[in-house]
């Protein structure tokens, strides 16, 4: 029966363009401009101006482009040292890339290096973008240095670029620049197990020293072996932008630690 009295807000909600801004967006105003021109939709629809989101549940987008606008989301990126395991926790009791972050909130890494292989790792909890970032089919490249045994000549170069055969079936193109004597840059869009030390390997320069440089848009050459920072609001942004549309059944939150290599 109707009584005349407003309905009370939604405690978990917020207007659109105050969820935008919190995430980086930009000013509210720039955000309220964004929703009038239609430029965002929640959950694949066109938002309306003064619309209301759940930001922990509601998937928000600003020209496609997912924006992650829970407020206890957070994205580092670690420099991972050599003999650090890429898993939250470790039966052996080595150290984990998780110690080396802040403990709460809990976050998981995205992807996997190597025991001994070093460079950059994302960390959230943000789980869409972790499904986007490690699942196969989105191919966010990933550019490594190599330090190799020997000095490949250019047919092991041209080989490595147009793919070589592994146990598990022939790797796809991939960008290889000679950097310095017995030095590669290679850049890949797949996440194998030891990808690059088995391709190095099955052309006949065993990889020496392995470091990984890039993740799609984001690099930081100034970032210590061991240190870590948080990603800023443009650098996530610009990961979700790498990477194709999440694959189906992908949720925004509490995938991050589910796919392994």
């Amino acid at each position: 029966m109707a009584t005349g009295a407003e309905e009370p807000e939604a405690p978990d909600t917020e207007r659109i363009q105050k969820a935008l801004a919190r995430a980086g967006v930009g000013s509210r105003r720039v955000c309220d401009e964004l929703v009038a021109a239609g430029r965002v939709t929640v959950n694949g629809v066109v938002a309306v101006p003064g619309q209301r989101v759940e930001a922990r549940v509601d998937v928000v987008a600003v020209d496609g482009v997912p924006v992650p606008v829970a407020p206890d989301l957070v994205h580092y990126l670690v420099n991972k040292p050599a003999r650090v395991v890429t898993t939250a926790s470790d039966p052996e009791g080595r150290r984990t890339v998780v110690d080396l972050v802040p403990a709460d909130p809990r976050v998981f890494p995205v992807g996997r290096l190597d025991y001994d292989t070093e460079g950059l790792i994302v960390l959230t909890n943000d789980g869409l973008l972790a499904q986007r970032l490690a699942h196969p089919s989105h191919g966010v490249p990933k550019e490594y240095l190599a330090e190799v045994e020997g000095d490949p000549a250019p047919g092991a170069l041209r080989a490595l670029r147009e793919g070589v055969d592994l146990e598990d079936g022939r790797t796809g193109p991939a960008r290889v620049g000679r950097v310095a004597p017995g030095v590669l840059r290679i850049v890949v869009h797949e996440g194998r197990n030891r990808q690059i030390r088995r391709m190095l390997d099955s052309v006949g320069h065993p990889v020496r020293r392995l470091v990984r440089t890039r993740i799609g848009p984001v690099s930081d050459p100034g970032l210590a072996p061991g240190r870590w920072r948080k990603l800023t609001a443009d650098e996530v942004r610009a990961l979700y932008d790498a990477s194709a549309s999440p694959p189906s059944g992908a949720t925004t939150r509490g995938a991050a630690g589910k796919r392994r290599r």
